[in-house]
């Protein structure tokens, strides 16, 4: 089979890879850059791998960077952009069930392949765009189907991610995982207990934004990952509820967050801090989750506190939770409001100084008091009336 490399990404990499081969060694395109030309997706970044050992990619080419060295990856540089070659490597001694306690390179391709996680994912091409498919990858891809490359138990004993990555996979590409490969994830779904939250998190963030999320969350719970992952050990009717929430693709990770807090009921900020999320993140899903659990009729202050940024994503939340709610109303009454940020008040705590007050947390309840009062169109947004609803 031939895969056409005319994207400029890969274009822009078979210089390379013909300097490698000129020199006397192999070298392919490899990874989830092949998988989805195949699939006829967007690529993005492409990896190259090559029989060829790290100091001899230096010798090659001028200019390298060591930017993983230890695992057999050189940095070549050319024209200002950067392109990953990795040596074919074999890998032993998984103590920590993540990552490999010995890389040996090797020259041969089979090697390489036979070590990575699905068959989908084992797929090389040279550079004439002829691709090399040792382990039924394209079987598999036309099937739909994710299948372990070799035994699955040793797949997942090497690293424990993988069976978050086949439980995302399904969500991102529409895929089902294959009975033996879904079989070994439920068997050794413990093992995830000792990835770093941080790695779970990003799998599971990439699950949630996925055009199949019902697929991948459903066998997140089938296979009992769940009982691994932060706080839900004990939430398998959440997470369930969670994948029958209909509606289009979440474009944004926010929403997914805001409905697990919402229907986990666990507080947001402990939700998000085990979960190792950002502060950005964290403050959205906190507001979101806040007018979500107001829906459909949120009071005017409701609305203010979600804000611009979080008032999509609690409508969006609802809309998968009830498809007949209607969020234009909602919206609607949002950009009604008589302000939209404390900053748009017509009254601030140095003119109420200036007007007599003192400086403490009286005056803070004051001008909260005024704010609410605005938001709720009990006064005007007009500083007069303000102060004079101050002095009262």
């Amino acid at each position: 089979m031939q895969l056409d490399l005319s994207h400029p990404e890969f274009k822009a990499a078979i210089p390379i890879m013909k300097a490698i081969e000129a020199a006397g060694y192999e070298a392919y395109f490899v990874g989830g850059s092949v998988r989805d030309a195949l699939l006829g997706l967007p690529i993005h970044d492409v990896d190259i791998a090559s029989s060829a050992y790290p100091a001899e990619i230096k010798q090659i080419f001028r200019r390298t960077v060591d930017t993983g060295i230890q695992h057999g990856t050189v940095m070549v540089l050319d024209h200002g952009t950067g392109y990953e070659v990795t040596t074919f490597r074999t890998e032993s001694g998984y103590q920590d069930f993540r990552r490999p306690d010995q890389v040996t390179f090797v020259r041969s391709l089979a090697e390489d392949l036979k070590r990575r996680d699905f068959t989908v994912n084992a797929l090389a091409v040279r550079h004439d765009g002829t691709v090399i498919d040792l382990f039924g990858g394209l079987e598999d891809l036309a099937a739909k189907q994710l299948k372990a490359v070799g035994n699955p138990h040793e797949r997942f004993h090497e690293d424990a991610l993988r069976m978050m990555r086949g439980v995302r996979f399904e969500s991102q590409l529409g895929f089902q995982l294959e009975p033996a490969t879904k079989a070994a994830i439920a068997e050794n779904a413990p093992l995830l207990a000792h990835v770093s939250v941080e790695r779970i998190a990003a799998e599971f963030t990439r699950l949630l934004t996925g055009i199949a999320r019902q697929a991948g969350l459903n066998d997140f719970v089938a296979t009992g990952l769940y009982r691994y992952a932060p706080l839900l050990g004990d939430q398998e009717a959440a997470i369930t509820k969670l994948a029958a929430a209909t509606g289009p693709q979440w474009a944004d990770p926010a929403v997914g967050w805001t409905l697990l807090a919402h229907l986990t009921q666990l507080p947001v900020l402990a939700l998000m801090r085990a979960w190792k999320q950002a502060n950005a993140m964290t403050e959205v899903v906190k507001r979101a989750a806040a007018l979500l659990s107001q829906l459909p009729t949120p009071t005017a202050w409701a609305l203010y506190q979600a804000g611009a940024d979080a008032l999509p994503v609690a409508l969006t939340a609802g809309q998968a939770l009830a498809p007949e709610f209607d969020a234009a109303p909602v919206a609607q009454a949002y950009q009604t409001l008589p302000i939209h940020d404390k900053s748009a008040l017509a009254i601030d705590g140095k003119t109420l100084i200036a007007h007599g007050f003192a400086p403490g947390p009286k005056l803070g309840q004051v001008l909260n008091q005024l704010e609410q009062a605005v938001v709720a169109g009990e006064l005007p947004n007009d500083q007069a009336a303000l102060l004079k609803a101050a002095e009262v």
